[in-house]
């Protein structure tokens, strides 16, 4: 709104001159609010936004510096899910995550559970969000709720104050009496799916998966310890196919990383001593709109 009342400004003062002044007002005013909407700090502007973009869906950049064209709102309730923290407005995604959503949704369902408690996706237009993750910016991270979803009748207001539980113990070297043989089940079928790149959760959940393992194992190899993760998990799909903006990770290492996840849990029991000469981390700068993909600027002002 502030950079159209600016434009429209511009345009009425350019009436009183002459054409030649007019056009150079005119430019000067683009380049100056462009310039100036560009040093925005960019998860004040996609969190404003309350919809999606009015375009074909695409995600432009890398899933922790990027935004979505296009997104799909997953709906708050279907005949497997319900999307919890409504007020966040966090249930939108790339049409293909919503689509895996509710694939896994319907698995859960066969395996014991009635669905699936669906956190946070992301934003209407993806971009940085005004608080908690620096990831799912481009419309293809999904978190799913640890909690079995038994009850898909939840109101509004339930989904706001209901709470996923931890699945850990031992600061997550190990997990607690909560899991159980279902979550196995779940993240097994969410690995499982073509569409999925990785998976995050805690390092003893990878650890107690590796050791109940006894058919195919290759699926493992998605599943990637991670710090926290352990009152959901959370899904990161490829970019699709024949998304030119997109930026996938690399694939992760080759085998089941079961040793990688052994090393972390040994390192949450026995805590390696500091390094002295480590330098001390810096400073998080807030992400503009400039850092992220020169698509984002269309994002945000289609309508």
């Amino acid at each position: 709104m502030r950079l159209l009342c600016l434009l429209s400004l511009t345009v009425l003062l350019g009436a009183c001159r002459s054409p030649d002044v007019t056009q150079s007002s005119a430019a000067s005013a683009v380049e100056s609010v462009s310039q100036e909407l560009l040093a925005s700090v960019a998860k004040q502007l996609f969190g404003a936004e309350r919809n999606g973009s009015g375009q074909s869906p695409a995600p432009f950049g890398s899933y922790a510096k990027g935004c979505l064209a296009g997104g799909a709102q997953l709906p708050e309730t279907g005949p497997t899910w319900q999307a919890m923290r409504l007020s966040r407005n966090r249930n939108w995604a790339h049409p293909e995550t919503v689509a895996f959503v509710q694939r896994l949704s319907r698995a859960a369902a066969n395996a014991g559970w009635n669905g699936l408690y669906v956190g946070d996706l992301s934003q209407p237009r993806g971009g940085p969000m005004l608080t908690g993750h620096r990831s799912h910016q481009v419309g293809l991270d999904a978190d799913i709720w640890l909690r079995p979803a038994m009850d898909l009748n939840l109101s509004v207001q339930q989904r706001e104050n209901l709470s996923s539980i931890s699945m850990r113990r031992q600061n997550g070297a190990f997990v607690n009496g909560n899991w159980t043989r279902t979550h196995h089940e779940i993240i097994r079928a969410a690995a499982s799916d073509p569409a999925v790149a990785r998976i995050f959760i805690f390092p003893g959940a990878k650890v107690q998966m590796c050791n109940d393992e006894t058919g195919d194992r290759r699926w493992l190899r998605k599943v990637r310890p991670w710090y926290g993760h352990h009152y959901h998990f959370h899904v990161r799909l490829a970019c699709p196919r024949g998304a030119s903006g997109c930026v996938d990770q690399n694939p992760p290492p080759p085998g089941d990383g079961c040793a990688v996840a052994q090393q972390w849990v040994n390192n949450i029991l026995n805590p390696p001593p500091p390094d002295p000469n480590a330098p001390p981390p810096k400073p998080r700068r807030e992400l503009t709109l400039a850092d992220l993909p020169r698509q984002c600027a269309n994002v945000l002002s289609s309508r």
